[in-house]
């Protein structure tokens, strides 16, 4: 049974000064994720070691970590898809850290609740399921299967330099009520970010696209929404 080498930042504000790194040998064999070596440290080597999960399937985003220089799901990651050698694992970088890997998302979230990430309907309420056409559901395909992680939002240099700015992930989820048949909010959206902390703060340098693990294009649903602020301003059109 091979082993691995794992290699931990941590830290706990308020009690450490600095930062340290823990290095941990894990056994191993066959398919083995880095959620699957933090639990075996957790239970059989150091307790006192605290990471998120949830789902271990990829779809929560709770795990997300900066693993050997990358932003990665740790369920999703498998250590013999790795280089061989020590594997790092870091706390999402440019997010406050609470212990260890697991970082406060406060303000992630805080961001994402007021771009009103639900479908709003001003007419009458349905008495029937509102139908889509292919054509129309085929819009929401990539910014639906955004599992709001924060590895874009951890990788924006623009989240980085502006504190208020709305961030990638905000913006995508933006993007996907915009898009949506269904919505009738577009009114009351669009002022949400046709300004300063929005879409304008986006310089598409397209590091939350690299950062994304399900693969999803947060400045592509970005751009979208620039186009439907300039037609705004313009011709007054939302659509």
């Amino acid at each position: 049974m091979p082993d691995l080498h794992i290699r931990i930042k941590r830290q706990e504000p308020g009690k450490d000064s600095e930062p340290r790194y823990d290095e941990f040998t894990v056994p191993f064999e066959g398919a083995f994720t880095v959620l699957e070596a933090l639990f075996y440290i957790q239970e059989h080597l150091d307790g006192s070691l605290s990471f998120r999960y949830c789902c271990r399937a990829s779809i929560c985003g709770s795990c997300a970590c900066y693993i050997n220089g990358a932003y990665r799901l740790a369920c999703q990651t498998n250590v013999n898809h790795l280089k061989p050698g020590v594997v790092t694992v870091e706390p999402l970088p440019h997010v406050p850290v609470i212990k260890d890997l697991v970082v406060n998302m406060d303000d992630f979230f805080a961001k994402y609740e007021y771009i009103k990430p639900w479908l709003i309907l001003k007419s009458q309420e349905p008495e029937k399921e509102i139908l889509q056409s292919p054509k129309d559901r085929k819009k929401l395909d990539m910014p639906v299967d955004c599992i709001l992680c924060g590895c874009c939002y951890s990788s924006c240099p623009s989240v980085w330099g502006e504190e208020n700015y709305l961030g990638p992930a905000a913006l995508l989820k933006a993007h996907r009520f915009e898009v949506d048949s269904r919505d009738e909010a577009r009114k009351d959206r669009l002022p949400l970010f046709d300004n300063e902390r929005g879409v304008y703060r986006c310089h598409t340098i397209m590091n939350c696209v690299e950062a994304c693990p399900k693969e999803l294009n947060p400045t592509e649903g970005i751009q979208w929404l620039k186009r439907a602020v300039v037609r705004r301003r313009i011709w007054g059109r939302l659509k």
